[in-house]
């Protein structure tokens, strides 16, 4: 008899079926803000998140300063909540996520900003929560409720709902034509077979790797696996993984290498090929690194996007790597589904 399906599972399935909700429901909240967002003509963008929204808001500083030029900086929520610091922010645009929109830490840091000047806006999963509240703009991620502790559609929610803002802030018609095909793409996405990755994967240390957007996705996936599986995971830019880290790697360490259409993926592929050649065992999402193992992977209409597919292929994974340990990825040890810190 085979193991009844997780929660998990079941909303990785719904994630094509999150985001066509989401570019039905979202488009004249996204708009709106965008019109806002030219308006203010913002020199420079201020993120505040943590955990998965965080790895979110590291995707969208790429979008902003490889799309738009801008410059956008994470700030740790501490600098308010604990240290009781204001920062000068005045004509910033601010982009706070959280999928539940409680974290007192969250809130605060938010609040602060708007009194301080800047433009706020909430990416959330309820449009009635305190973030919401306290933010000039909200743009629900419409992903519907998600019960498995571990963060799967509102990541990939919060990804579409801030790229499509940005892609709007600049009016950039074929981005915007990018994402509306995105539902077709993640339906792919989701039922590209990685269990090559599933079977090697020992439950001892292991890299996630990627550059630009792509980096923002294997720190996720790190994540994903500790959360969901119980395995120690580290994610490195392919630049910085020489820079000492590289000493762990030994025979049949495994990388999952994340890599897009784009300007970096060579440098990956490089990458990938080196740590080949000391003895890890490698799978990438890229067919340009010699001796790694391909993951089958999606394509979609814009380099920018890609990762998006990405994750959703590796989510797929990760999730059989936790049924293949007997870990309930629906309820990981020691975590709940809302974290609220100050």
């Amino acid at each position: 008899m085979s193991a009844p399906q997780t929660q998990m599972r079941r909303e990785i399935d719904e994630i094509p079926e999150a985001v066509e909700r989401l570019l039905t429901q979202g488009a004249e909240a996204v708009s709106a803000t965008a019109r806002e967002v030219r308006d203010l003509a913002p020199s420079y963008l201020l993120s505040v998140a943590r955990g998965s929204s965080d790895h979110a808001c590291t995707y969208l500083k790429y979008a902003s300063e490889l799309l738009l030029g801008l410059p956008m900086a994470s700030v740790g929520p501490s600098v308010k909540s604990i240290y009781g610091v204001d920062l000068s922010c005045k004509g910033a645009l601010s982009i706070s996520v959280s999928q539940s929109g409680k974290s007192p830490d969250i809130v605060q840091l938010t609040s602060a900003f708007a009194a301080k000047g800047a433009y706020t806006v909430a990416i959330t999963n309820d449009a009635a929560s305190p973030l919401a509240a306290a933010s000039a703009a909200i743009l629900p991620i419409h992903a519907g409720p998600e019960l498995s502790v571990a963060a799967t559609k509102t990541f990939v929610t919060s990804l579409v709902t801030g790229l499509w803002m940005l892609a709007e802030v600049k009016q950039d018609a074929a981005l915007l034509a990018a994402i509306r095909k995105l539902p077709d793409h993640l339906a792919k996405a989701k039922d590209c077979d990685w269990s090559a990755a599933v079977e090697a994967i020992d439950g001892n240390s292991l890299y996630t790797l990627g550059r630009g957007p792509s980096w923002a996705v294997a720190n996720e996936a790190a994540l994903k696996f500790k959360e969901t599986c119980q395995i120690h995971a580290e994610s490195y830019s392919a630049a910085e993984v020489l820079h000492g880290p590289v000493s762990i790697v030994g025979q049949d360490f495994p990388v999952i290498a994340f890599a897009a259409g784009d300007a970096a993926e060579a440098s990956v592929a490089e990458m990938a090929e080196a740590l080949v050649a000391k003895g890890a065992q490698v799978f990438a999402t890229t067919e340009r690194a010699t001796g790694a193992e391909v993951l089958p992977h999606v394509r979609t209409d814009h380099w920018i996007t890609d990762p998006i597919a990405s994750i959703v292929s590796f989510y797929g994974m990760v999730e059989a790597v936790a049924a293949r340990r007997g870990v309930n990825p629906d309820a990981p040890r020691h975590l709940n589904k809302v974290t609220e810190t100050v």
